[in-house]
Order: C-alpha cells, then sequence, then structure tokens
C-alpha cells in the first residue's frame, strides 16, 4: 500500500486555511494608530500600516496637546503634566471671572486663532478603550498591531502594551527615550543615535552627556532607518501620475520641482536663504523646461513672499497657492528633479523614494542629527547640494529610498518569531 502524501500547505500569497495557521489568535488582522495630531508625524505610522496591507483595517486615534496662549510654553512638559496645568489655569480662571465678573471684564482664556482651546471636544487616545477592544475582538480578529509615533504618544501606548501584552503587537515610531523592552519593536533613524556618536561627544559639554538620549546602542528591538517612513510607494506614484495626467503631461519637461518647508531649532534660516534659492533657481530656468513651486504650512510669510515676489511672473515657473487639491503626489510622481529644503525629514525622504535627482538646499545650516541626516544621504549618493549651477537635463540616478518596506519586511519577521503572521 502507498503511504498517504499530505498535500503541502498552500503559499501565504494564495491563502492560508485555518488548519495551517497554528491556532485562531495567530493572525493580526486589524490595526491601531496613535498619532500625535502632526501629519508628518502620523504619517509614518500610516505608511507602515499600509505597507503591512492593513491600511482599510485601521482606526486612528490621538493624542492632542492643548495649543495656543500659555499652552507654547508648556509643549516641552510631559504630556500628562502639560494637560493637569492646563486644567488648574483654566479652574483658577473661571473663578477669577466669577468673582470680577461685575467689576470688570477679564481677556480671554488663551486661545488658537481666536478660539478658545479646550480638551473636551478633542477625541484623545484612551488606553484603556483601546485595551478593551483588543480584549472583545481577540477571539475572533486576534491579537491587534498598534502603531504609536512620537514623543507624546509614548505614555498611551506602553500602557495599552502593559495591560494587554498578549493581546498587542506594539511599534513605536521615532526613539521613545525610555527602557524599550516597553515596546515589542521601536523603529527610529540611524541619526537618532548621534548622540553616541564621537562627534556629538565633542559637542556636548562633559557634564551634560549623561542626560543625552539614547544612552546605549541600539539593540534586538531597535530597527534602523535611513529616513522617515511614509505613504509613497510604486503604487501610489502610479496612481498620482494617472490621477495628475492631464495637469502635468503637457508641461515642458524636464519639470523641476521645489519643496519649501520651515526654519526648525536644528536648520534656522529665513529670507537670505529665500533670496539665494531665487537666484539659483533663476540661473536654471535655461535647462529646465518648468518649474513648480510649492509651500508647507510650516513655510514662513517672509519667505514665501519673497519668493512670489521674485519668481511668480516668470512664464516657466508655476507657484502652487495653496487651494485643494494638493499637488503634491502629482509634483512626486510627475517631476524629473527636486530641489527640498534641508529642514524636512520627511519632504526628502520621500522625494528620495523615486529614485530621481534630488538637490538639498541649505544642508550647510543644519546642526546636530539633523546633520548627520544629510551627511548619511550624501555618502549614500541618494542627494546633493544645490548650488544653482546644475543642469536639470543631465538625469542621474539611485537605488531609491525604501524605508517603509523594509521595516514592514522586518516587522513580518519578528511577528514569525513569534508564531504570528498578518493576514490582510
Amino acid at each position: 500500500m502507498k503511504p498517504i502524501r499530505l498535500p503541502e500547505p498552500p503559499s501565504p500569497t494564495m491563502g492560508v486555511p485555518e488548519i495551517f495557521e497554528n491556532g485562531a489568535y495567530s493572525v493580526i488582522r486589524r490595526a491601531v494608530v496613535i498619532g500625535n495630531g502632526f501629519p508628518g508625524s502620523e504619517n509614518q505610522s500610516l505608511g507602515l500600516v499600509r505597507a503591512l496591507g492593513l491600511y482599510d483595517k485601521h482606526v486612528l486615534f490621538r493624542v492632542t496637546r492643548p495649543r495656543g496662549g500659555i499652552n507654547e510654553w508648556l509643549h516641552w512638559l510631559p504630556i500628562s503634566l502639560h494637560k493637569l496645568l492646563y486644567y488648574i489655569i483654566r479652574r483658577i480662571y473661571s473663578y477669577l471671572r466669577l468673582i470680577a465678573s461685575r467689576r470688570r471684564r477679564l481677556s480671554p482664556l488663551p486661545s488658537e486663532k481666536g478660539r478658545n482651546v479646550g480638551l473636551s471636544s478633542i477625541l484623545e487616545a484612551d488606553s484603556k478603550r483601546i485595551v478593551n477592544m483588543a480584549r472583545e475582538s481577540y477571539e475572533k480578529d486576534g491579537p491587534l498591531l498598534v502603531v504609536a509615533s512620537g514623543r507624546d504618544t509614548i505614555s498611551v501606548a506602553s500602557s495599552i502594551k502593559r495591560l494587554a501584552s498578549e493581546k498587542v503587537f506594539l511599534v513605536q515610531i521615532q526613539h521613545p527615550r525610555s527602557d524599550l523592552s516597553r515596546f515589542d519593536l521601536v523603529v527610529t533613524p540611524h541619526h537618532d543615535y548621534y548622540p553616541l556618536t564621537p562627534q556629538a561627544q565633542e559637542q556636548v559639554p562633559r557634564f551634560l552627556q549623561r542626560w543625552i538620549t539614547p544612552c546605549e546602542p541600539p539593540d534586538e528591538h531597535v530597527v534602523l532607518t535611513v529616513g522617515a517612513l511614509h505613504q509613497i510607494d510604486f503604487a501610489a506614484l502610479r496612481s498620482a501620475a494617472s490621477t495628475w495626467h492631464d495637469e502635468f503631461a503637457p508641461l515642458p519637461k524636464p519639470l523641476l520641482v521645489v519643496n519649501i518647508g520651515g526654519p526648525s531649532c536644528h536648520c534656522r534660516y529665513g529670507t537670505d536663504l529665500a533670496k539665494q534659492l531665487c537666484t539659483f533657481v533663476t540661473n536654471l530656468l535655461v535647462s529646465c523646461g518648468s518649474v513648480r513651486i510649492s509651500f508647507s504650512n510650516r513655510t514662513p510669510e517672509k519667505v514665501s513672499n519673497i519668493i512670489i515676489k521674485e519668481l511668480a511672473n516668470n512664464p516657466k515657473v508655476y507657484i502652487w497657492d495653496g487651494e485643494e487639491p494638493n499637488p503634491y503626489m502629482g509634483h512626486l510622481a510627475w517631476g524629473d528633479a527636486f530641489v527640498v529644503t534641508a529642514d524636512s525629514v520627511s519632504m526628502i525622504s520621500e522625494a528620495c523614494s523615486t529614485g530621481k535627482p534630488v538637490y538639498v538646499m541649505g544642508s550647510e545650516r543644519c546642526t546636530w542629527k539633523l546633520a548627520d541626516f544629510h551627511k548619511s544621504l550624501r555618502e549614500r549618493g541618494v542627494v546633493r547640494p544645490f548650488t544653482g549651477s546644475e543642469d536639470i537635463s543631465e538625469s542621474w540616478s539611485y537605488p531609491p529610498l525604501n524605508d517603509t518596506a523594509e521595516v514592514a519586511r522586518r516587522v513580518h519577521e519578528v511577528l514569525a518569531e513569534r508564531g504570528l503572521r498578518v493576514r490582510p
């Protein structure tokens, strides 16, 4: 009698029957994203969820600080202490207003853009609520993938892991500056470890070095990236190319895209950089068919005003006016080369994911770990300094930055080590 030969388990791409799944609780089918209200930070979490195939199966929660007025002086505090102080200030103000209401009129509570800023109208990420979600749906949907990004999300995310360690898999994006064992995986760029380099040790006074984090090299909990995670991949670019075809296809080539951010504490600039940028772009118009310029919501008005004044009347130049729809994805898909200001790790990372020429403006003004980020890109041949003498018609290329896909592969590997896998 011939022995009975069981069929081989199907490949992961074909769909796996439950008999081969090592139990119903080994499959992750949904995700929770914990954001901090900043698009650049939340975009990293959403990019990873998208790369894992769970974009249509995720829920977004936010940890949001009160803003405006005195809150701008409190943003350096831990978020829980910030909210407590804000609550106390509101109570004191309400009490004083009650006492003084018949004698004089008090000025309004610190506000943002003319509106009172409170917490009651903000949908907050609540660790107990998310833990209950994980417990109630565990038997049906398996473990919950939790992806958080930014300093303000750390306490909520780590609380979820502590309260439901067997029912969640927690990925924290950006170095949490705390015990890494509180997370299943930490995703952070190489330049977050700049404080440990010899260059940084020379810049930081000895008595402050023990307070500079991280204090230890990355361990098995850490996945290092070159830049920021994002949602730009081949499928997204192909879709954008189709969406923006009618607007960008007729433009004279080559198309130079200029993305302008805003100064930061580690990359300071002002009108001087704006004037220099205008001169450089004007020099390049001979080798450009078209130039598209866009500003971010962080661009100072004094910078944008100079660029508009100097370049808006040139027939080859178009400056986006900020009205929807935002052409950013169309720029990435149709641009032949990019100029990006050095302040934005996210915009540079997204441009470098295209494999097209990327020129960085103002990197010599960057300090600390941001300078280390630019150095690493130059050494990889991914970016070049913007000098105004480039010939945009001469193209060059490099292996596109693919951090998001690489991190997704690492997440799959760690899950597999624990007997888990993602099933979109």
